[in-house]
């Protein structure tokens, strides 16, 4: 990729350059980057744009009111590369619900595009290399290197070329209405932002595995990391890994946590050895019948599937993988498992868990 030209914006001046230029602009391409690899609680570090044949690098952390910048991000298409992520960090931000999206990532899946990743695209479709080995750096330092604030640029500086390639091919195949009806679903999902603050957070990922006492181990260390991680301002997973979680907790149930304890990393035993050796006496002490209820009291465990509903299950799975192969699209594009089961429960939730493309793909 050869070297690329950018405006960087931390100057009112140049802000309102921009703005002048977004002015009736029926696209803009946006790409945003954050420090959440780095630091406990998310920024928007960089919003980078390519209007009119130009790229502007905005710097969030500079001292600039932004209130209009995102009031004209509101009526364009905004066309972005996996946008999940970005939309929920600008609802946070600036309270911005943008009217419509074109994700180029959700373009190349229902093209049936097997590597969906930009710089993989840009290398498909445009032959563009775009390296990622700045992908991961710390955007909040100051000053960015020029290294970081060329691949910013590059985010965006082709974006128009790969949006109108994969339109395009959407067109072609009749599935720009499948692309809208995602992006539709997407805009919504990520109004709210990240959430806040859940009271069953620390009930991660198989920790419904573990025994009452692992469960009271687990709350304490969980609550632990999340202190550690706000006081030395890091991600938690820098702290301890969701893995190392359950299996500190499973340790505890089997009364050999100390044993645990000296199987940890190095750079664990020597930072937090003994903090870590005392959550874990705390957690092996803690009655787990003092535990906080699910919010909304305890939840019920569906009960498994009837023979009738996994044999409704098995022939949606069956339908599914047909088109899939037909379509040369993922399966899971068209239903996930988890919709499937719900669905062979009662065929009546499918409008509501599925798009009105997948509906009457699937002929639900």
């Amino acid at each position: 990729m050869e070297s690329l030209e950018f405006t960087y914006i931390d100057q009112a001046e140049q802000l309102d350059e921009l703005i002048a230029q977004l002015k009736g602009e029926p696209e803009v391409f946006l790409d945003t980057e954050a420090d959440n690899l780095h630091h406990y609680a998310t920024r928007v570090c960089l919003l980078q744009f390519r209007v009119k044949e130009r790229n502007y690098l905005v710097d969030p952390l500079s001292d600039l009111d932004l209130s209009a910048l995102f009031e004209s991000l509101k009526e364009p298409t905004l066309v972005m590369h996996g946008s999940d992520f970005d939309l929920r960090l600008l609802a946070e931000m600036a309270v911005l619900r943008p009217t419509d999206v074109f994700d180029t990532m959700f373009a190349a899946q229902l093209l049936g595009v097997s590597q969906i990743g930009l710089a993989a695209l840009l290398k498909e479709f445009l032959d563009v290399d775009h390296p990622k080995d700045s992908q991961k750096s710390d955007w909040s330092q100051r000053p960015l290197t020029p290294k970081m604030l060329h691949y910013a640029a590059g985010d965006v500086e082709y974006l128009p070329q790969l949006k109108a390639i994969l339109h395009e091919k959407l067109s072609q195949l009749g599935r720009l209405d499948w692309h809208k009806q995602k992006c539709d679903r997407q805009i919504e999902a990520a109004s709210n932002g990240f959430g806040g603050s859940d009271q069953d957070a620390w009930r991660i990922s198989h920790s419904q595995k573990l025994s009452p006492q692992g469960r009271a181990a687990l709350y304490e260390l969980w609550h632990w990391r999340e202190e550690e991680a706000k006081r030395i301002d890091r991600p938690p997973f820098k702290v301890l890994h969701n893995r190392l979680l359950l299996e500190l907790s499973q340790a505890v149930a089997e009364k050999r946590y100390k044993e645990a304890l000296e199987k940890l990393p190095k750079g664990i035993k020597r930072r937090w050895a003994d903090s870590l050796a005392d959550v874990l006496e705390k957690g092996a002490q803690r009655d787990p019948e003092t535990l906080p209820s699910r919010k909304g009291g305890k939840r019920q465990r569906e009960a498994p599937l009837t023979q009738e509903e996994v044999s409704r299950q098995d022939s949606l799975k069956a339908r599914r993988d047909k088109i899939s192969e037909d379509l040369k699209i993922e399966p899971t594009l068209i239903l996930t498992r988890a919709q499937m089961a719900k669905i062979a429960r009662s065929s009546e939730c499918a409008v509501e868990l599925c798009l009105p493309w997948q509906v009457q793909l699937m002929e639900l």
